[in-house]
């Protein structure tokens, strides 16, 4: 009678494992806790206020780039080592210094998933704590984009489970190509080599952009030909609110940069847009890519409007979606979105807990 149980009971605890999981999670190890770029960080508390301590909360507490406000890149908490436990240990960001003497130079690691899913757990090792500190000033740029590129990587992964099938189809419709935005974007308009999506909320207001025009030369690329192409595609296609009002480009303020996306350049372009009479604007995010199979640019911009309210959160939402654009050639070629990480930050395999705690 007992020998018949077996296999019933062997087929119900699979299926309750494969229940428990959910985005490579299983029973055994649980969803992270914490927020996007909530960050906790393992230091001596004593160690936390002298130099090293400040160190790292300066280089956390920097402000996000391209925002109307100021605002932090990350929420920051601190805990004694003593306090580690459990329940700390399921953290989705964790910075541990180790600073001990057998360390001949300070440098960064990093392990995925230990305790939970998704997590990262930054080791910066280091041999005293004026070498900390000092590695640290030096090197805080590095931290800060370390770590939003793995929540950025952590919003791509969820918009590839869950997206927007409206605006993919549209965007395979306009330009032939593909995109996954969040499911929120329900409402659009379509233009000439133009469509925007949007969630057309009062607040938290979601916004994508995608254009396109012909590929001339390496000019295309300067700061002062994406206003001009932006500004002349906006003004033709988003009027705003008031008679003679139409969204235009805040020239005071504009970052941009040199990229790669699926493996090939990409121009990043970030800045603030205002409506040219109206009061509204906001920040916005923009990718400019070449269609070589095409001979033309296409620019998938992202852009949020929520007066009054924090922006950090939705814009970077926003931006990891526009990594997911795939032109004509990447979709012939089947070319994967890979994984961007920051170089100079050591990856260690997950050690494998052993089994019955040996």
């Amino acid at each position: 009678m007992k020998k018949n149980l077996i296999y019933p009971c062997l087929m119900m605890a699979m299926a309750l494992l494969a229940a428990c999981k959910q985005g490579g999670n299983t029973i055994l190890t649980p969803a992270s806790s914490g927020r996007p770029y909530e960050m906790l960080v393992v230091m001596d508390d004593a160690a936390w206020e002298r130099p090293a301590g400040r160190a790292l909360f300066d280089a956390l507490d920097t402000d996000v780039p391209g925002l109307p406000q100021s605002e932090r890149s990350f929420r920051i908490s601190q805990i004694d080592d003593g306090q580690y436990n459990r329940a700390f240990s399921i953290f989705r960001n964790i910075i541990m210094p180790d600073i001990q003497h057998i360390y001949s130079q300070t440098k960064f690691k990093f392990t995925r998933d230990v305790n939970a899913a998704p997590q990262v757990i930054m080791t910066i090792q280091s041999p005293s704590e004026e070498a900390f500190a000092e590695y640290v000033q030096e090197n805080k740029q590095t931290i800060v984009d370390f770590f939003t590129r793995i929540e950025m990587n952590r919003q791509v992964k969820l918009l590839e489970k869950s997206f927007s099938p409206l605006v993919d189809q549209l965007a395979e419709e306009l330009f032939d190509c593909e995109i996954h935005v969040p499911e929120d974007l329900a409402n659009y308009k379509k233009g000439k080599d133009f469509l925007w999506a949007t969630t057309n909320r009062e607040r938290d207001d979601l916004n994508l952009v995608i254009y396109s025009y012909p590929f001339t030369d390496k000019n295309t690329f300067t700061e002062e030909y994406f206003v001009h192409k932006r500004d002349s595609f906006m003004k033709a296609n988003l009027p705003g609110p008031v008679d003679g009002s139409y969204m235009a480009t805040d020239t005071s303020y504009i970052v941009s940069k040199d990229i790669a996306v699926r493996g090939k350049y990409a121009q990043e372009v970030k800045g603030l847009w205002a409506m040219h009479g109206a009061v509204m604007g906001g920040p916005y995010v923009a990718h400019v890519r070449v269609d070589e199979a095409n001979g033309r640019v296409v620019v998938a911009e992202a852009f949020v409007y929520s007066p009054g309210k924090k922006k950090r959160d939705i814009i970077r939402r926003m931006e990891a979606a526009l990594y997911t654009l795939e032109l004509p050639s990447d979709i012939k070629a089947n070319v994967q979105l890979e994984e961007v990480l920051i170089e100079g930050i050591e990856e260690e395999p997950k050690k494998e807990k052993a089994e019955n705690g040996k």
